[in-house]
């Protein structure tokens, strides 16, 4: 507790680092519903009822109105520099995003820990699944994961971040549960291989896919730079939904 109160001190002025946009985040969750086993869509049932994956994904971006959740905000991402890895880069003494993953599950693992912390911790890791796939996630601390990186997406002023949390995929005008349709065709050897990869393995990801989100010419951005990425953001959407499954079959056998 004392961990959290002092982090809440430090974080007034905290960036405010969003993963996906609502369509991306639920895109994952119904995704995520897809691949459950009848054990664990009863657990998940059980806990959040009559609420679904895909409505409580947004909810830990939506308690950051209340500062009695900021202590919250460094838990959406991890910071890696250029030449870093996971494994030597300085992690955030009030949490990062696979620290964050860690602890919620095993709460969630935990029978004697307390119903509204499993509720909460289950709301947590299906948003932080999808955030750790947004490869500016994994972003860099002088540009905040992108967010002071000032473009134009087609003549719009944004930043970067939010071109890949929302822009592209918006773009698309699809409502998440077409795009979840469209997207959920995973053979069986990808849902295997995705969801043998550790948590670690999904930062490593993001990161190597983090170069080529810079690539953008003098800023004015629009089709070509959507043609260019929106394959891979489709990938990491649907492998957020995979693996979320993947971890919820586990907890829940």
């Amino acid at each position: 507790m004392q961990r959290f109160l002092s982090a809440a001190i430090l974080l007034v002025s905290a960036p405010a680092v969003y993963g996906w946009g609502s369509i991306g985040h639920r895109i994952v969750g119904r995704i995520a519903e897809n691949h459950l086993t009848g054990n664990a869509a009863q657990a998940v049932a059980a806990l959040i009822g009559p609420e679904t994956l895909p409505q409580v994904a947004m909810w830990p971006d939506e308690i950051r109105s209340n500062p009695a959740w900021d202590h919250a905000a460094p838990w959406h991402y991890i910071s890696i520099d250029d030449g870093e890895t996971l494994a030597t880069t300085a992690r955030s003494e009030q949490g990062d995003v696979v620290e964050a993953m860690d602890r919620f599950v095993a709460i969630l693992r935990d029978p004697l820990a307390v119903r509204q912390n499993r509720i909460e911790a289950l709301k947590f890791l299906v948003h932080f699944v999808g955030d750790v796939h947004q490869p500016l996630h994994a972003g860099k601390r002088a540009d905040r994961g992108g967010n002071t990186i000032k473009l134009t997406w087609f003549g719009r002023p944004t930043n970067l971040h939010t071109v890949w949390d929302t822009d592209i995929i918006d773009s698309e005008k699809l409502s998440f549960s077409e795009f979840a349709a469209f997207l959920d065709h995973p053979t069986a050897e990808q849902v295997s291989a995705w969801q043998a990869a550790t948590r670690p393995d999904w930062v490593k990801e993001s990161f190597d896919l983090r170069a080529a989100a810079y690539e953008t010419g003098m800023g004015s951005l629009g089709f070509p730079y959507s043609f260019q990425h929106l394959p891979a953001i489709k990938t990491r959407l649907v492998q957020a939904g995979v693996r979320l499954a993947g971890l919820l079959n586990s907890i829940f056998p």
